[in-house]
Parts: structure tokens; sequence; C-alpha cells
């Protein structure tokens, strides 16, 4: 057989094979590419004025566009002052979910609390199913969230801003929904509450109400914006770990999902003057505790009668048991233990506290 060879029709075969060859591994790494992030900051004043220059917003945007300009996310601020929970269900669609967002950063509750002064907060009903109603909605349209906790209103660390006690409340229902909607949602938690807490424990010495983060006790400040900025992009960033982070962040939070809770064991020794009648009220006292501070998610108490002697004095030992740490932080300044410590605190000889983990 004789076969006649083209050079013209082979350089032009070649040619076209080699096109071809670059359009599929141009289309290939076009499929493998990972989309850049929409994200949408939704929430209220504090949001508003994130998306201001300085606020937080702003920063985070910033941030990622001076750092992460490789990632082309798309930032976008959402917040209307005096907003709370009912207003964001009505506003979803037209400011979020319009703009196709891939992660919705949900930070409010502090109206919800605040303005029950007035009698015109949320009920605790209406605001958890209205965090599971935007969660849902986000969901199916494409986004999955991150739920921040309420930050503060007033920022004195002793547990004496007048709201503090329904703040903690109200936060421990954002925890609680957060967790309910990880696994079927993809939500994430970001406990603003906690990181809070502990800045203010560690920088404001003087128990002041205002003026560290924020600077009418609410609103935030230079300073508090820069904080909740980093605290936001510490929520954000993980996600784009090299695979041997990743893997080990992985690792981490397997461990932490394993089913474990948080024992604070207290034993008190009485003065020896304490009458059986004082003995009983702060042990009554104690008890009531868990009733007054829903962090306490279980609660148990007895009296020393171990053969071996070598208890010290110390007579009553109590154990509350807690999820997380969170909600121990929030249990410790709380109104209700503050007011149980000035009860027994005349009529304790020695107290001592041990904290661990244990499974459930």
């Amino acid at each position: 057989m004789h076969v006649h060879f083209n050079r013209s029709s082979a350089a032009s075969a070649l040619a076209l094979g080699c096109g071809m060859l670059a359009m599929a591994v141009a289309a290939r790494a076009e499929d493998t590419k990972q989309p850049a992030e929409r994200i949408v900051f939704l929430g209220d004043s504090i949001t508003q004025g994130g998306a201001a220059p300085g606020g937080y917003v702003t920063l985070v945007r910033e941030a990622l566009d001076k750092e992460h300009k490789e990632l082309g996310w798309e930032v976008i601020g959402a917040g209307i002052s005096g907003n709370k929970v009912p207003n964001l269900e009505q506003r979803l669609e037209r400011d979020v979910l319009s703009k196709k967002p891939t992660i919705v950063v949900i930070y409010i509750g502090i109206n919800d609390v605040w303005h029950s002064k007035s009698g015109k907060g949320t009920s605790k009903i209406d605001y958890e199913k209205g965090l599971l109603s935007l969660i849902e909605k986000i969901k199916a349209a494409g986004g999955r969230t991150i739920l921040c906790t309420a930050s503060m209103i007033g920022e004195k660390t002793d547990g004496t801003n007048d709201l503090d006690t329904m703040l903690d409340e109200y936060c421990e229902l954002s925890r609680k929904v957060a967790l309910e909607t990880k696994e079927k949602f993809g939500t994430e938690l970001l406990d603003l509450r906690k990181a809070f807490l502990a800045y203010l424990k560690e920088h404001n010495p003087d128990n002041k109400d205002k003026g560290i983060l924020t600077g009418d006790g609410v609103h935030l400040n230079a300073a508090g914006n820069k904080f909740v900025a980093e605290q936001m992009l510490s929520a954000l960033l993980p996600q784009k770990q090299e695979p041997a982070a990743k893997e080990c962040a992985d690792e981490k939070s397997a461990k932490a999902s394993e089913p474990s809770v948080l024992r604070h064991v207290v034993l008190f020794k009485f003065k020896d003057g304490a009458t059986k009648e004082q003995v009983q009220e702060v042990v009554d006292a104690f008890r009531a505790l868990p009733g007054k501070i829903d962090s306490i998610k279980a609660f148990e108490y007895g009296t020393d009668n171990s053969p071996e002697k070598i208890a010290a004095g110390f007579t009553h030992c109590f154990c509350l048991t807690f999820a997380d740490e969170a909600g121990r932080d929030a249990y410790l300044p709380h109104a209700a233990h503050e007011e149980f410590k000035k009860l027994v605190g005349p009529r304790l000889d020695k107290a001592l506290v041990v904290d661990y983990w244990t499974k459930q």
C-alpha cells in the first residue's frame, strides 16, 4: 500500500491537536479552580458602621485585598441601625440573597436584648426561630452561615452591666442554633461574646463600662473594629489552609467533636461558727443556680463521708457540668453567681475549685 504524506496537512493536524490540548488543559484548570467567595455581613448598626472607613467590614475587605488578593473574594456590608432578628428575616431576600452570597456572616442580638428595656425586644422563641429560618433560607440559596454571638451592652467585666444576664441567655441560644444546624446546613459559630469577655478581662482592669472596645458600651470604636475584623478573618481564612495544615485542623476538629463535657467541681469548708441553717441556705442557693443560668447543664452535690479522713475540713462538694468553656465563662461573671458569692462568702473558711474535661 502506498501512503502519500502531506506535510501541510500534518502540520495543520498537529496545530489543531495542540490547540485542543491547550483548551482541554485550560478547561481542566478552570474546573479545578476554587470559585471566589462572596461574603455578606448581615447585622445592625454595628455592621452598618462596620462598612464605613475604618469599620470592621472595611478592614476585612482591605486585609483580603492586601494579603489574599489572589482569592478574588468580594465583601458586602448589609447592616441597618436598630435591626433585630425579625428585621433580618424581612429583608433577607432584598439585601442578601439577591446578591447570591456564598457566605453570610450574621452579627445580631444586641437590639433584640437592648430594646427589651423599652418593651420592643425580641422574645427568646422568636429569636431562636428567626435564626433558624435565616440559616435555612441562606443554605437553600446556596450559601452557608457564620453565626456570631452578640458582643456586649456595657464593658464591665464583673457581670454588673444591666443586661448581662439576658445577653448571655440570648448568646447561649445563638450557640445552640449554630450547633444544631452545623451538620445539616454547615453553620459555623463565631463566639464574639466569649472573645470580648476574654479581651476585656485582660484589658479593662478598672472595670470601665465603655471606652475599651466601644465608645458607648455597644458601638465599636477603632480598637473594637480592629478586634472584630481580626475575629472575622480568623473565621473566614482557615478554609484556605494548606493540605497538611488542614489535615491537622480536621484532626483537631474531630477530637473536639467527640462527646465530652466540662466539669466544674467546688469544695466548701465552712467556718466553725456557721449554723446548720446557714449551711443549708448555701446548699439551697447553689442548687437554684441551674434554674437561673442556662449554661449549667447538670448539677449535683454531696457531703463528705470518706473513711480516709483526709478531707482537710472540706465537707460539701458541688459539681456543675458545662457543654464547653464558653458556658463556664458565661457562668462565672453571671449576676446570679455573683449574688450567690455574696451569700456564701462570709460563711466560708476555704473554697477549692477544680475544672476538668470528661466524656459524657
